[in-house]
């Protein structure tokens, strides 16, 4: 009895994660989208919460997904409170699929979902043969589960612990948190009462103490997950907890006309579908409660976890191993590490700029620092790339995006390594006391500023991975081409006639070589969104899942 229900916990929990990986698969970057699209308002963190949760099927995974959005500032604590609420909604919808006892379906489903993973061309078909065979493995596990208890419906010693569980509620709460803890998954918790109520095993009084426990039980995913995160991350991960405790606490108090309100809403005497409607109420209800008093939970949560914001003092701020299982969500946080990495090389930029025309050598030992950090940030973010890459199976256009990535990574890091080397040349230039016409020091500094903005155009575009913020590119990049003849031959011009240095000219071609290049990454990273694949039309679905990494390679330097 016991490796038969161990065994259908088992498939159940496999069959979850089939159809979680299938449906996420199948949604794609329209999942981060919705999120990103998340505003101020609590009342659509709830909508939005609900919706993704129903479609990842697992509160614990949305909230450490929220956790892990916080951490990196992409989210503010008031928007993530909104989003936890619905999350306690949306993983309702997996006892209410279950309690329309589909069990009969399962082998079909199995099978039928097997079929069209083997045979299905198009990934869109075997993402959906990936969900329905989810969905029997699941109900499998329900029928294994429920077949495994058969013998207790004649052990009095479980009949008395049952009717203990229905006059000892805080033991029912109790049993709830403990096994949805070790198991990580209230959805899992809910099927085994399901399936034991399916036997008529457990009374609805039992089973609502449980579901209860099981909602606190859940919370322990986040809070690992905030362990090394800021403040205000570690404070999202207690709103789960005190969302779900309080709530518990109210309906515990009032837990006689909670049952009453079951029935009534239920208007049925279908033990296994009055939990799941218990499960349902529960969270609906509590997230009433919650809603207008928002700024409480803050204040709550505020108190509980106190002391000032502090930045982490890692070098990657927006880089979360936790959402390598979620590659849409993933490959976005990359995107945002590049474009902090751009933001350093602007810092760089100005810095060396104010160096070299102005003659304030003094701000080129942050140049120096900040380019060590920048090649610090290449290197972990292209590890979590090349992990994203070994340990999920993409979609084309997921490693067609990691791809681009990667090279604009590497450009983004080139391109400070070619400012860190201008910066050297006006050490250089200060040092010598190096004249420079007044002409040479106007033609440099249109070049190197026409390089910035071509440069800032870039990552607007790698930024919101846009093609239409890209086409500008061009026209900077045939002007900067004429640019740096036109300024060989002036220098050549001013020589022939002795009006510059021979040492300054040797600065003033290297400068010229500097940006000449650094343009030419420019272009790299606007060709890496440029480049990008999308999602597949399709005439293009018949083919392999990834693209070659090596296509990529062989571009310009």
């Amino acid at each position: 009895m016991i490796f038969g229900f161990l065994g259908g916990l088992g498939l159940f929990l496999y069959g979850m994660s089939i159809m979680s990986d299938g449906l996420q698969k199948a949604a794609g970057d329209r999942m981060r989208r919705i999120l990103e699209a998340l505003t101020g308002k609590v009342w659509k963190g709830v909508l939005v919460g609900t919706l993704v949760t129903a479609v990842i099927q697992s509160s614990s995974a949305a909230t450490v997904m929220l956790v892990s959005f916080v951490n990196a500032g992409l989210m503010t604590l008031r928007q993530a409170i909104g989003v936890i609420y619905g999350a306690n909604i949306g993983t309702t919808i997996t006892a209410q699929i279950i309690a329309f006892k589909l069990t009969d379906w399962a082998l079909p489903a199995i099978g039928i979902g097997f079929l069209i993973t083997l045979i299905a061309k198009r990934r869109t078909h075997r993402y959906t043969g990936q969900i329905i065979l989810g969905f029997g493995l699941l109900f499998l596990g329900m029928e294994v589960m429920k077949e495994a208890a058969t013998p207790l419906e004649q052990s009095p010693v479980f009949a008395g612990w049952i009717a203990q569980l229905s006059g000892k509620p805080l033991v029912g709460v109790l049993v709830g948190v403990v096994f949805t803890a070790l198991i990580q998954s209230s959805s899992a918790t809910t099927g085994v009462l399901l399936a034991i109520a399916a036997k008529g095993l457990i009374s609805l009084e039992a089973a609502i103490p449980v579901l209860f426990g099981a909602n606190i039980g859940t919370c322990v995913t986040a809070l690992l997950a905030s362990i090394g995160t800021s403040r205000t991350a570690k404070r999202t991960a207690v709103a789960h907890v005190v969302f779900n405790s309080v709530g518990t606490v109210v309906f515990l108090l009032f837990r006689q006309p909670f049952t009453q309100a079951v029935l009534m809403v239920s208007r049925t005497d279908d033990l296994p579908r009055l939990i799941a409607n218990s499960h349902t109420l529960f969270n609906v209800a509590n997230t009433l409660i919650w809603l207008p008093l928002t700024g409480v939970m803050v204040k709550i949560v505020t108190s509980l976890v106190r002391g000032p914001e502090i930045e982490i003092a890692a070098d990657a701020k927006y880089l979360d191993h936790r959402m390598l299982d979620t590659p849409s969500v993933a490959l976005q946080m990359a995107v945002k590490e590049a474009t902090h990495m751009a933001d350093l090389v602007k810092q760089m930029l100005a810095k060396t700029r104010e160096a070299f025309f102005d003659g304030n050598t003094g701000q080129l030992e942050d140049v120096d620092n900040i380019e060590d950090k920048v090649d610090r940030l290449k290197d972990q973010t292209i590890v979590y790339l090349s992990t994203l890459l070994s340990q999920r199976t993409l979609t084309r256009a997921q490693s067609s995006k990691l791809a681009g990535l990667m090279h604009a990574i590497s450009d983004i890091e080139r391109l400070a390594d070619h400012t860190q080397n201008i910066g050297g040349y006006a050490l250089e230039k200060s040092g010598k006391s190096l004249p420079f016409s007044e002409d040479a020091i106007q033609e440099l500094a249109r070049v190197y500023d026409s390089v910035v903005e071509l440069f800032d155009i870039s990552v607007e575009g790698l930024a919101a991975w846009d093609k239409s913020k890209l086409d500008r590119v061009w026209e900077y990049e045939d002007w900067i081409d004429n640019a740096k003849d036109t300024l060989r031959s002036n220098h050549i011009v001013r020589l022939n006639k002795g009006t510059c240095f021979p040492g300054s000219g040797i600065v003033f071609i290297e400068v010229i070589n500097n940006l000449e290049r650094m343009a030419d990454h420019c272009i790299n990273i606007a060709e890496a969104v440029l480049n990008h694949k999308g999602p597949p039309t399709s005439d293009e679905e018949n083919g392999h899942d990834h693209i070659a990494i090596s296509d990529w390679f062989g571009r310009a330097d």
